[in-house]
């Protein structure tokens, strides 16, 4: 099994745009078995077994929100700061048929940051699970 890669979107000289990278230092410790890459979201995204995994900061949210529809990402002014060029870039990878599955782990611009990475571990718990039950459905099947 491949190693599970998240990328993290955010800009560190950012208050409102940095959570999402200063975070990242607990979240390596939490999944060690997670490559978690900082990184620009105009970057050569690459992903893994056709699924892309983000988290990036969203604006107008409260709470950690799981998107998985790219279309929403253009629709809506409610989520990230990079929507245009990620969205863009998602579709992209999505038409040449490398992206079947994306999930990107929206972080609220403010809050507490303890219980904000609570909800992102949980969320990744939940990624993680679903992700192990779809490679045992190829392994059985």
């Amino acid at each position: 099994m491949k190693k599970q890669k998240i990328y993290i979107f955010g800009n560190p000289l950012l208050d409102f745009d940095n959570l999402p990278i200063k975070l990242a230092p607990k979240l390596r410790e939490i999944f060690p078995e997670i490559d978690f890459a900082i990184t620009d979201p105009n970057e050569n995204l690459k992903p893994v077994d056709g699924e892309l995994n983000i988290i990036d900061t969203a604006e107008g949210i409260k709470k950690i929100t799981v998107l998985d529809d790219i279309s929403k990402i253009e629709a809506s002014s409610a989520f990230s700061l990079h929507d245009f060029d990620l969205a863009f870039n998602l579709k992209l990878l999505q038409k040449i048929g490398e992206l079947k599955r994306v999930k990107i782990f929206c972080v609220p611009m403010q809050g507490d940051e303890k219980d904000i990475l609570e909800q992102l571990e949980k969320s990744i718990i939940n990624l993680l699970t679903s992700y192990e039950g779809r490679c045992s459905e190829r392994t059985e099947g």
